[in-house]
Order: structure tokens, then C-alpha cells, then sequence
């Protein structure tokens, strides 16, 4: 490649003319990612260390293969510590980065936010939350993508495999700066064994949803999330009207991490009283010195009495547990104290690397065994998830309403011996005995009215930017047009109050079609008339089309297509089509390997009609394709939302099924 401006050679490489950096050194008390295990022979382990030393130039690779060597012994996988840049990485503003395009730097921006130590679970080894869900595998593809990103220009297109640039290719302005994948198997090699292997090798990453696309803005991401889904199951258990929190009621989960972290913070502004199991100290501390949890103890009879006078106050209360949610159930079970929500949290996506505890032994001694008898730890988690399971069922025939939070947990559970839990007693065809958050309340609730979770980050770091989009997106709602607007206006307006800002200057509201296109357009007017500086917007993955999941984000889908990956797929294509900044598509998410693919995409908005042009084509697309999907299935709620939009548009029509009478073909199959 060459300069077009001085027509001298580029030569895109880690170079390191200064010579090699020095080795990592590591801040205390910045939580580390366990050992994930040796999984390679030796014929393997040199293949790793081969990948791994593509990056470095070949005068360095006897000082460094060793120490990639000790790191992959130590570790399960070679992350080049030695790369990572000193100190605390976070999104600094825009204009102080490198770049010759706006989108270039934006994303750099984001990358940095998604390794900022207020943010990243593990931010030594690039993950960024859910045990596993890395930006990229290692730092030499962080300085590479960096390198890249800053000689990006707006006819060219950064593509990147599972964490790997493959290289800057020739588009046009109005096609995707980025474009990356992560995890994508072959179907016959699409499993957790293989996928762990190809991880170990250096050729897969696991992106989770928005850590590997680069969006994840901090668990603020799923406190609306969370937030929707305990008004609403207090709606559905209490029958709460409109309007009304959850003052007076219990809700009871588990797990203080990257996403879980949102549980109590989302409890509260819920109006609940919540307490929350952790096994890990660490998590605590984080959501603690963050206000996002109030209170903390050890003592499970202090945590039910705080809670209990919380709720006769009508106070909201959240309360981190230090311990295993398997021991607070069953306190609470002896002594016949009524648990009126209750749900799950931890990593169950990954179950076997440490994402969830197993039930008497300390958080240490589960390290020390994920990294030197993983097969004994194995066993301790089957065991306890089958606990776990006669506990929640326990707590159920008692008038508890639990749903599982689209962490795999029910999967899990299943996989741990426990065919009760399907439906049908056999396999997961049907779905499992206890609803899944989006096959009772997300699903068709707000995934099939196209509400979902958009989201964007002010880039200039500017906290009265964030101040003025949150002013600018309240006046884009009616309150009075559904209960979910009037839901989202009070999210937005109280957001600031709420102090959920971890990291650069991101918020996320929920929205449908029309929303989301009324304020990206109203934030890209604002960065032209220069009220604020540059805004990108995107959303979870985890939404109403970006993502085929049949335990979590297509689960109340029932016409069988629950299995098939075909809306995801085309959604990252409609959106590259459309000229989005930076499209992704992922394997697995919160529910793990070869059980989900999952797309996101980010748009900078930086004030040109270009980008309202892009706005007006891509951002119904992305909605309404999911809608479409949902209506197809025949979901009531679709239906409706996709009547009206063929009446109200001149520019696009979604086909409507017809409906057959199920109580007549059934008679008919049964020949009764």
C-alpha cells in the first residue's frame, strides 16, 4: 500500500523500531481472567505460538516465543501483555486521537472505552464483560487494528476477523468503515470443544455481543434492560397499573459482573427491594464504589431483615450477598421467606470457564480448580446446577415467579442431567418449564412493538453533550402514546439523576423504528448546527432483530424458525448495505458458543446530510426487519405493529401471514 498524498510505500506492520517493549508489569488490584485451561498437544502448542508470532517481526521472535509459551502454560492463551500500552487506557476525546477520517477515530474511541479499567471485567486480557467477551484476542491485534484505524480513510474499509485486521480494502464514503466477525464456525466444528480449541490456537475470539463489536458503553447497557423487565414482571405478578414501581416487592438474582452488575442498580430505580448473590468480592467492591449496589454483607438473615424493611418502607434497597446464591435460596426456603421475583444472572453462557460457582467452595478454590482439575470442577458445577434447579422449583410451587435472564442457565441446567426442565421432558425443541425474560415479557412486550435497546456515546467526552441529547431524546417521545414510551421518557429523564455513566459519556433508551430514526436525526442536527461534538449511535445486539438465539432473543418465536440464523444474518448485511460505520456479526453471545448469532452495527454521526440520508435508510431496517420476522411468526403484537407500518408507508411493504384455526388442524391430525 502507498501514501496517496506522498506516494511513499506503507508498510502496516508492528515494527518496533525502538526495539521491543519492555515486559508488562500489572496494576494491583485490577481483576485478572483465570487460567483457561491447556487444551493443545504440543504439535498444537506450536501452532499457536506460529499464529501468535505472525505479528511480531521475525529479529524478536526467539526473546518472545518463550514468554507467549509461559503465557499460554499459565494462562490457556497468549495475550502479548508485553504489547498492551502503558497504563490506563480509556475513550479519551475524539480530537485526541489519530486519524484521517471522523469514523476512524470514533472507533478507536470505543475500543479504548471497551479496556478502560472502570469498564473491562478483565482488562489485562481484553475482556470486556461476561467472562469471555473479548475486544480482540491479544494486543498485537490492538496496536495493529490502532494502526490501522488511524490511516483509515472514507474510500477504504477495515476488516476484521475474530480479532485479526485482515486489512484495509477500497469502498466508497457511503460503505462501512468496519466490518468484523467473530467466532463464525463451520457447522460441524461449531461447539463449545472446538470453538475452545480454535481460542486456544489464536483464530477465534469470542465477541460476546457488544464487547467484540466494540459498543459495549458499561452495564448501563442492560439497566434499562433490566429495568423494562422487572416492571413489567410486576405487571404480569402483581398487576401493577401503569405507572407504578416495584415498591413492597422482593427480587432475588445472582451475579455482580460486566452485565449482572445491572441488577441491583436496575432494582432500584425499579422502586424494589433486591438482593443479589456474589461469589467473587472484587464485583462487589466495583458495584459498591460505584453506587450501584447500596448495602453488602455476608450475613444472609441481615440481607432478608434490610430487605424486609426496605419493602415495609416502600423504599427502594438493593444488597449484594457475598456468597453462593444456591446457599441464600435455600435459607430463605428454611425459613419460609417469600421470594416473589427471582432470576439468575451469572455466566451460564459459560458454565465450564468459570462463569458460574459451584456450591461450597470458596471463589479461590474455584480458580485454583478451573486451572488444575478442571474435571472435578465440572462435576462441582453439574451438581450444584442440579441444586439450584430443586430449589427454584421449590420456591416456584410457592407462588415465586422466576424467569430465566437469557444467561443459558435453563440450557445449563438441561446440560447438567436435568431433562425435567424441557418442556417436553426429552430436548429443548419446546422450550423449558420456566419462561425465558424474552419469551414472556421482552418478547412480546417490546421486541414485537420494535422497542429495543439504542444507545449512543457523546465522543467529545463532554458530560453537557450527554446533557443535552438526553433533553433532545425526551422531546422526541409522546409519553401518552404507549405504556412503553411513557416507561422510556421517565428512563430518560431520570438517567443523569440515576448516575449510570461508567466510562466515556454513553446512555442507551429504549426505542422503536420511529424513535430511534427521530432522534438520530435530531442528534446529527445538532453536530451540524455545532450545539454538540461528534455522537455514535448504535444499539445491543441483543434486540429485535440483530440477533437469532432460541433460548433468549427468538424464544417467543413458535413457528419453528427459532432455530434458523437467517434474521441476523440479514440484518448485518442490510445494514453494511446501508452504509452503517462499523457492522458486526458474532457466534454465540450471552448464551455461548454455537447457540446464538448475534450483529450490531455503529453510526457516527458527524452532522452531513450523507449521514441523514443513512439514518432515513438503515436505522428502520434494523427494526422493522426483526418486526417483520416476529409478524411472520405470527406474534399478535407483530402483527399489529406491521399493519401499521403498511399503512402509514409508501416506501416498503412486510408480508402478513394468514392464520389457521389450530384447533381444527389438530382435530384434523388427531383424527378425533
Amino acid at each position: 500500500m502507498y501514501d496517496p498524498k506522498t506516494g511513499k510505500a506503507l508498510e502496516i506492520s508492528l515494527d518496533f523500531p525502538d526495539g521491543l517493549p519492555p515486559k508488562a508489569e500489572f496494576e494491583p488490584g485490577i481483576r485478572r481472567a483465570p487460567n483457561r485451561g491447556q487444551v493443545l498437544n504440543e504439535k498444537e502448542t506450536v501452532l499457536a505460538l506460529k499464529n501468535a508470532l505472525r505479528y511480531i517481526p521475525e529479529k524478536y521472535h526467539k526473546e518472545i516465543a518463550p514468554e507467549f509459551l509461559e503465557e499460554y502454560r499459565t494462562r490457556g492463551r497468549i495475550y502479548g501483555y508485553r504489547f498492551r500500552p502503558k497504563g490506563h487506557l480509556y475513550g479519551k476525546p475524539i480530537d485526541e486521537y489519530k486519524g484521517r477520517c471522523t469514523e476512524g477515530k470514533a472507533i478507536q474511541v470505543m475500543i479504548d472505552n471497551n479496556l478502560d479499567f472502570e469498564v473491562a471485567l478483565y482488562p489485562y486480557e481484553l475482556v470486556t464483560y461476561g467472562e469471555t467477551g473479548q475486544v480482540c484476542q491479544n494486543w498485537m491485534q490492538y496496536l495493529l487494528i490502532k494502526k490501522y484505524l488511524e490511516i483509515l480513510t472514507e474510500d477504504q474499509t477495515l476488516v476484521v476477523q475474530s480479532g485479526h485486521p485482515l486489512g484495509l480494502f477500497r469502498s466508497h464514503p457511503s460503505a462501512p468503515r468496519v466490518i468484523l466477525t467473530n467466532g463464525l464456525m463451520v457447522g460441524m466444528f461449531d461447539n463449545p470443544k472446538d470453538f475452545t480449541r480454535a481460542a486456544a490456537l489464536g483464530v477465534a475470539n469470542y465477541g460476546q455481543m457488544t464487547a467484540g463489536g466494540w459498543m459495549y458503553i458499561g452495564p448501563q447497557g442492560i439497566v434499562h434492560g433490566t429495568y423494562n423487565t422487572l416492571l413489567n414482571a410486576g405487571r404480569k405478578k402483581f398487576h401493577l397499573p401503569e405507572g407504578k414501581g416495584l415498591a413492597g416487592h422482593l427480587f432475588v438474582s445472582s451475579g455482580l459482573g460486566g452485565m449482572s452488575g445491572a441488577q441491583p442498580k436496575a432494582a432500584e430505580i425499579a422502586g424494589a427491594a433486591a438482593i443479589i448473590a456474589e461469589v467473587d468480592p472484587s464485583r462487589i467492591d466495583t458495584r459498591y464504589n460505584q453506587g450501584w449496589v447500596s448495602k453488602r454483607t455476608r450475613d444472609m438473615e441481615e440481607a432478608f431483615r434490610w430487605a424486609h424493611e426496605a419493602m415495609e418502607a416502600g423504599k427502594p434497597l438493593s444488597i449484594a450477598y457475598e456468597g453462593n446464591i444456591v446457599d441464600l435460596l435455600e435459607y430463605a426456603i428454611d425459613k419460609n421467606i417469600n421470594i416473589e421475583l427471582l432470576s439468575d444472572q451469572t455466566s451460564c453462557h459459560a458454565v465450564y470457564d468459570g462463569g458460574y460457582c459451584p456450591h461450597g467452595i470458596t471463589f479461590e478454590e474455584r480458580t485454583r480448580l478451573l486451572a488444575e482439575d478442571k474435571e472435578q470442577f465440572c462435576k462441582l458445577v453439574d451438581k450444584t446446577l442440579r441444586k439450584h434447579f430443586e430449589l427454584i422449583k421449590t420456591l416456584v410451587s410457592r407462588g415465586t415467579y422466576f424467569f430465566d435472564y437469557g444467561n443459558s442457565f435453563m440450557r445449563a441446567v438441561f446440560d447438567a442431567g436435568v431433562t425435567e426442565i424441557a418442556k417436553n421432558g426429552k430436548d429443548t425443541y419446546e422450550g423449558f418449564i420456566f419462561p425465558s425474560y424474552v419469551e414472556d415479557i421482552m418478547g412480546p412486550l417490546l421486541f414485537d412493538y420494535g422497542y429495543g435497546p439504542f444507545r449512543w456515546c457523546c465522543l467529545s467526552r463532554n458530560p453537557e453533550d450527554l446533557r443535552k441529547t438526553d433533553r433532545a431524546a425526551m422531546d422526541c417521545i409522546d409519553p401518552t402514546r404507549r405504556f412503553q414510551d411513557h416507561d422510556n421518557w421517565v428512563w430518560i429523564r431520570d438517567a443523569e439523576k440515576n448516575k449510570l455513566v461508567v466510562g466515556t459519556q454513553c446512555r442507551i433508551l429504549y426505542q422503536d423504528e420511529e424513535g430511534r430514526m427521530k432522534i438520530a436525526l435530531k442528534f446529527n442536527e445538532m453536530v451540524r448546527t455545532g450545539e454538540i461534538g461528534p455522537v455514535m449511535i448504535g444499539r445491543d445486539h441483543h434486540d429485535v432483530s440483530g440477533t437469532d438465539s432460541p433460548f433468549r432473543e427468538t424464544s417467543n418465536i413458535k413457528d419453528g424458525s427459532n432455530v434458523m440464523a437467517e434474521m441476523a444474518i440479514h440484518c448485518f448485511a442490510g445494514n453494511c448495505a446501508r452504509g452503517m460505520s462499523m457492522v458486526a456479526l458474532h457466534n454465540g453471545g450471552g448464551v455461548g458458543t454455537s447457540k446464538a448469532i448475534n450483529g450490531g452495527f455503529g453510526l457516527v454521526l458527524d452532522g452531513s446530510q450523507r449521514i441523514d440520508n443513512i439514518i432515513r435508510s438503515s436505522m428502520s431496517w434494523d427494526v422493522i426487519s426483526g418486526v417483520a420476522r416476529r409478524a411472520w411468526a405470527r406474534n399478535e403484537n407483530a402483527l399489529s405493529t406491521v399493519a401499521e407500518f403498511n399503512q402509514k408507508r409508501s416506501d416498503g411493504h412486510i408480508t402478513v401471514p394468514f392464520i389457521a384455526d389450530e384447533e381444527y388442524l389438530t382435530k384434523l391430525v388427531s383424527g378425533k
